[in-house]
């Protein structure tokens, strides 16, 4: 299993110039020998790009993106790494589906598929990155 995060999806999705061929390159790979998936937090956030639902499941249905729930565990991780990040003056509030993203991955041992990788290297050094 490959966590795919949203923003590999969404350089595909909006045929990002710079990230869309880096991005299906990879979603290629990874579905080659995992199975792909995403969390309630990606659905979430995937959803900004679609006007209807509907519109959203086909899309994930088409990509055979598996929606897998976020453990118990990880949730209580992802509380936990980002209240030492606020106390290490993290200034950034609107960082919390990262950490439930990565806490997801951590506790599941699942690679993240990813362009975004400073917080998930810092936070959660054992998860493992499929990035540029």
């Amino acid at each position: 299993m490959v966590l795919i995060d949203t923003n590999v999806l969404l350089d595909v999705l909006q045929n990002d110039a710079e990230w869309a061929p880096w991005s299906q390159d990879q979603l290629d790979a990874a579905s080659a020998t995992d199975t792909l998936a995403i969390n309630p937090i990606i659905y979430s956030e995937l959803s900004m790009a679609f006007a209807r639902i509907e519109e959203l499941d086909a899309v994930i249905e088409e990509v055979s993106l598996k929606l897998e729930a976020i453990p118990r565990d990880a949730l209580f991780l992802a509380g936990k790494v980002f209240l030492t990040y606020r106390r290490s003056q993290g200034t950034k509030y609107s960082v919390l589906p990262d950490f439930f993203i990565g806490a997801h991955a951590a506790v599941t041992q699942w690679p993240i598929l990813t362009r975004d990788v400073g917080r998930y290297r810092r936070h959660f050094p054992t998860v493992q990155l499929i990035a540029p």
